[in-house]
């Protein structure tokens, strides 16, 4: 555990709710609010991974976060759990809308079955996830929904055409869904992170070459990795971001 991490009272306690919390960035995110003492519950669908993380955060606090597997393509599956947390937890206060896949794909190969299957993954569960939970929000006084968007949406990368559409339209859910839920006193914001080393990322696409690439193009010349994510969304999800809503924030070491 991080003895410098900064502290967030206003997270006590409070529910919060992470998609594919079980691995990478998101298992980065489960930690990071289990250990400011909320109440974390995180679907994915690697169970040997969120179990493994579960059994390592009961052992480091004595107590567990709570997995549910889930496929968040099924939309009423995944609804469904929201409301669970919200009946065995209490209302959720945070939303992070994390899950995502960028497995390449050729532009000429993409056929309208592919295209929605990749728009059930990276997009559509963001709205549906943010409904759900937007209710319990609403009748508890106000709540945080934080979107992960991609730095990939401004740079020329070939081979990911569905993944960057869908990241490029969480900017614009975000603005409409900040819009509609102000009043409420529901936040809503989106967190743009750079190129993060997670195994996944070094295992399927980034090599030495890569990586220095990379490493050229940041202002800071550091190995950006999923702990570097983590304290921007627990900044969103607490009251000390209570004026912020509709807004996008990078984590990527200053992509230029």
């Amino acid at each position: 555990m991080n003895n410098d991490a900064t502290r967030y009272p206003s997270l006590e306690r409070r529910v919060v709710f992470i998609t594919g919390g079980g691995s990478g960035i998101g298992a980065g995110l489960t930690r990071a609010f289990h250990r400011q003492g909320a109440e974390v519950a995180f679907v994915d669908i690697d169970d040997a991974a969120s179990q493994a993380l579960v059994e390592e955060l009961k052992a480091e606090t004595g107590r567990a976060p709570q997995y549910r597997h889930c496929d968040i393509r099924d939309v009423a599956a995944l609804q469904a759990v929201i409301a669970e947390v919200g009946h065995t937890l209490g209302p959720i206060h945070t939303l992070v809308n994390n899950a995502a896949n960028d497995d390449r794909h050729a532009w000429d190969a993409v056929d309208v079955a592919y295209w929605d299957e990749r728009m059930s993954l990276n997009l559509r569960p963001m709205f549906f996830a943010a409904q759900a939970a937007a209710r319990q929000m609403i009748d508890a006084g106000g709540g945080s929904i934080i979107n992960f968007g991609s730095i990939s949406v401004q740079m020329a990368i070939g081979d990911l055409s569905t993944y960057v559409t869908a990241k490029a339209a969480v900017h614009g859910l975000t603005r409409s869904l900040a819009r509609d839920l102000g009043k409420h006193g529901i936040r809503v914001n989106t967190l743009v992170p750079g190129s993060i080393m997670t195994d996944r990322q070094l295992e399927k696409w980034i090599g030495p070459e890569e990586e220095a690439s990379i490493q050229a193009r940041q202002c800071l010349k550091l190995r950006l990795e999923p702990c570097h994510v983590a304290p921007a969304v627990l900044f969103l999800a607490s009251a000390d971001s209570l004026a912020i809503s509709g807004q996008e924030l990078a984590v990527d070491g200053g992509w230029g």
